[in-house]
């Protein structure tokens, strides 16, 4: 374990902007997540007769990708913008493309503590996890302080685990994208639903995310002697029988309004959905039925087409 992980940390020491590498590993990412069914498939011509135009969102930033890499909705998909805690899949991947043991024991200390918006948690000091617990909590109810205890036992520390999330991001070709914390509350972290769309891609590569993401709850015992804590997922929409949700993230800080990415499926129709800057607690969630809602009439409209 101790010569992999010296391999690991001298692998993160590479320089950042080693362009031919980079280049190579974006032109990849793109290539897996751009491919597109043949014209003559039914399911890559639904892009055909879904109007745009119908669809009136109210989030500031949209993006509707089907599974064949068609654009069916953008608003805006191309400006950088805050991104909160929808950062926290990239704190996720980078631990588990990591070869950190995933069942050590972490603890919390006052270091885990936000001091930038001053955001509470139940996880006090001296509180105790596994990393695969805090990861999961931290993409299931964004916990801010368990996504910091992750960086923060990164080998190196913070600073080494928030360049290895921008190589990462550049790996994938998200070249809009840039990330200063690894839980989201600083305005720095910021993106474009374009690369976003990226990083659900990649996303969806890691079981451990997909299945942590679409967990409606998790239990644990983070105290000696004490009872259990209960952990319930931020996105309101799995409770819905509506929906079939393969992945999903929320972020909310001021800055960047209320956030939601989502990989799911409707009517048949696997998309990935990435809404930015949404003002009020229900607008992503309502945008998300108008989205839905916008399918199901093209899929209906389509299918009598045919």
């Amino acid at each position: 374990m101790k010569k992999t992980l010296l391999t690991f940390f001298l692998l993160l020491s590479l320089p950042m902007f080693a362009s031919t590498q980079a280049d190579e590993l974006a032109r990849q990412a793109n290539l897996s997540v751009a491919q597109k069914k043949p014209d003559g498939s039914p399911g890559a011509k639904l892009w055909r007769v879904l109007n745009p135009g119908r669809l009136q969102l109210k989030s500031t930033a949209a993006l509707v990708v089907d599974r064949f890499g068609n654009e069916l909705y953008s608003k805006n998909a191309d400006k950088a913008r805050p991104i909160a805690s929808i950062t926290k899949l990239m704190t996720a991947m980078v631990i588990l493309d990591s070869p950190l043991p995933m069942r050590q024991q972490l603890v919390i200390t006052d270091q885990d503590r936000d001091l930038l918006r001053m955001t509470g948690s139940r996880l006090k000091p001296g509180a105790t996890l596994t990393r695969e617990q805090l990861v999961k909590l931290a993409l299931m109810s964004s916990e801010n302080r368990a996504a910091s205890a992750l960086a923060r036992t990164f080998p190196a520390g913070r600073k080494r685990f928030i360049y290895a999330m921008n190589k990462k991001a550049l790996a994938l070709g998200m070249r809009n994208t840039k990330f200063t914390d690894p839980t989201g509350l600083d305005v720095g972290n910021s993106s474009t639903p374009r690369d976003l769309y990226k990083l659900v891609q990649a996303a969806m590569r890691y079981p451990f995310i997909r299945k942590a993401t679409t967990s409606r709850s998790a239990q644990v015992y983070p105290y000696l002697k004490k009872g259990k804590l209960r952990f319930g997922n931020t996105n309101r929409l799995l409770g819905s029988d509506s929906w079939d949700i393969s992945l999903s993230k929320t972020g909310f800080i001021n800055e960047a309004g209320r956030c939601l990415v989502m990989q799911a499926e409707v009517s048949g129709q696997e998309l990935t959905i990435v809404l930015l800057n949404s003002y009020g607690k229900l607008t992503p969630y309502g945008d998300s039925n108008r989205i839905r809602k916008w399918v199901e009439k093209g899929v209906v409209k389509f299918e009598s087409s045919t």
